[in-house]
């Protein structure tokens, strides 16, 4: 076991770089709780309005701070580098921060997995969906300053910024007006297990919570139907599929 010193001060430049990510973390699931006990006491709308402001203002003072440690020149708020680097590495970069968020899912799943198993695994998995999608839809919706209820033109952007879209292919099929098809057509859990021989990760209850979710937090008005959705049988070119609607 290795010796830590008792003033946090004066341990070693390894223990030093170890203590500030363990701070970081340490800041991320305090963030998380946060978000969690003003949705417990307050409900959703409430909590999403209070994440905006935190958000808004806490991001603008900690990277204000860092960049005075560690010498580097933001704008708007944000590091310069994100703003600086050209095109290609952006776009790579956002695909590896996909691929990141994918890795914390597919790691909180497991930790809960291997521990209690599947079942009280996939329970808290949708459970985290429920309250994950109407986050992520009113983050994109910001982001897009998509009006209160953009319809299904809104949602079809919508899906096309979602943290999955960075690292999944997925297609939309026009049907009629008032209805559309959404299709994942490539997804990378399942591509991950198809190439280790093992079945489809039943993935349908999560589904059914994530994309009714995520559709109605873009426009109260819209329905969503599962099409097809592991354990379902799907054809080869697609895992998933969705139906999204609005009445007249």
């Amino acid at each position: 076991m290795t010796d830590i010193n008792s003033d946090p001060f004066a341990l070693d430049q390894d223990q030093k770089a170890r203590f500030i990510a363990d701070m970081f973390n340490r800041i991320v699931v305090h963030y998380a709780l946060w978000f969690t006990e003003v949705r417990h006491q307050m409900g959703m709308d409430k909590a999403l309005e209070a994440l905006e402001t935190a958000t808004k203002r806490g991001v603008d003072i900690q990277m204000k701070r860092l960049s005075k440690v560690l010498g580097f020149e933001t704008k708007d708020g944000l590091p310069s580098a994100l703003f600086d680097m050209d095109a290609d590495t952006q776009s790579e970069l956002m695909k590896a921060v996909g691929k990141n968020w994918l890795v914390n899912d597919g790691v909180w799943f497991q930790a809960v997995e291997f521990d209690r198993g599947m079942t009280d695994a996939k329970r808290c998995n949708d459970s985290c969906w429920a309250q994950f999608s109407p986050y992520e839809a009113r983050a994109i919706k910001n982001f897009l300053n998509l009006p209160e209820n953009p319809g299904l033109d809104g949602l079809k952007k919508a899906l096309n910024f979602r943290m999955y879209s960075m690292i999944n292919k997925q297609s939309i099929v026009e049907e009629k007006e008032k209805s559309f098809v959404f299709r994942m057509n490539d997804c990378r859990v399942q591509s991950a297990r198809k190439r280790k021989n093992l079945d489809d990760y039943p993935c349908k209850s999560g589904g059914m919570v994530e994309y009714n979710y995520f559709a109605r937090a873009i426009d109260s008005g819209i329905k969503t139907e599962c099409i097809g959705c592991p354990p379902d049988e799907h054809p080869d070119q697609w895992y998933c599929a969705w139906r999204f609607s609005i009445d007249e």
